[in-house]
């Protein structure tokens, strides 16, 4: 009875997580514009999807700046996650994951406007016409991405072995070549791991872009936005349906990698 009511109270959550989306999907695919009536099936809206220029280019801008950030943010995160894991001062080891988990603790809306302010402060005093634009916007992506590849390597970097490095440099290799040929491979899914979580926050994100954008590069969220303002179209339920089936794809694909890589491990 126990186990019963646990597993309808697991399904309920699910329900409620999944539900909205899997709506989403299937009216994607109405003839109609009605959400509430399916009057047939249909591939218009993916066609219209397609054919839509305005729409196109914001997605090109969106996926443009979600890779881009996404692989800074990996790049920079992982190695502000070995330095992390190298230090042995424990209190500055402790402040400085206490430093990266304060950016997710803010609200997007402080970070955004402190980081408009900080955006437009510098411009005047670069002289710059247009303080804000397309760097701008990625500077603050590979900002609030950072957080999460750190926190997404470390725990990886904690459970190899700490001799790993100084074995291979005993074995002939340099440092610089034990860490890329040794530690990189073994951490390898952590960063991974980060990449996608990052490029998913970037993909979405809409108020930290609506402070730190200009107004010749709009991404996918902010057009969405400023089509509530009137109606959103139904080709936009097409669009995000195929973002969430491609980030669930993802998904799935790390995790059965690493499960396959760990049953690998373990066997070993």
């Amino acid at each position: 009875m126990k186990k019963s009511l646990q597993n309808l109270f697991i399904a309920i959550i699910y329900i409620i997580l999944y539900a909205p989306l899997l709506v989403m999907v299937f009216f994607s695919f109405n003839e109609g514009r009605s959400t509430s009536v399916f009057s047939g099936f249909s591939l218009k809206w993916y066609q219209e999807l397609f054919s839509s220029r305005d729409t196109m280019t914001a997605l090109q801008n969106t996926l443009v700046l979600a890779i881009t950030s996404a692989v800074i943010a990996t790049v920079l995160g992982t190695a502000a996650a070995v330095y992390m894991y190298q230090v042995r001062n424990r209190a500055w080891k402790t402040t400085l994951k206490t430093v990266t988990n304060i950016p997710m603790m803010v609200p997007e809306i402080v970070t955004g406007v402190s980081m408009m302010l900080l955006f437009v402060f510098v411009g005047r005093l670069l002289g710059a016409a247009n303080a804000l634009s397309f760097w701008t916007l990625l500077i603050a992506h590979v900002t609030f991405n950072l957080p999460y590849v750190i926190l997404n390597v470390l725990p990886k970097l904690n459970q190899t072995d700490p001799h790993l490095s100084e074995a291979a440099q005993d074995l002939g290799s340099t440092p610089f070549s034990a860490f890329f040929k040794v530690v990189l491979p073994a951490v390898l899914p952590g960063i991974i791991s980060g990449f996608i979580m990052s490029f998913t926050m970037s993909l979405d994100d809409f108020v930290i872009s609506y402070y730190t954008t200009g107004s010749d590069f709009q991404t996918l969220p902010l057009k969405i936005f400023a089509m509530t303002k009137k109606t959103v179209k139904p080709d936009m339920y097409a669009l995000s349906s195929l973002i969430f089936l491609t980030v669930l794809v993802l998904l799935l694909v790390v995790n059965i990698s690493q499960i396959k890589q760990d049953r690998k491990n373990s066997g070993k």
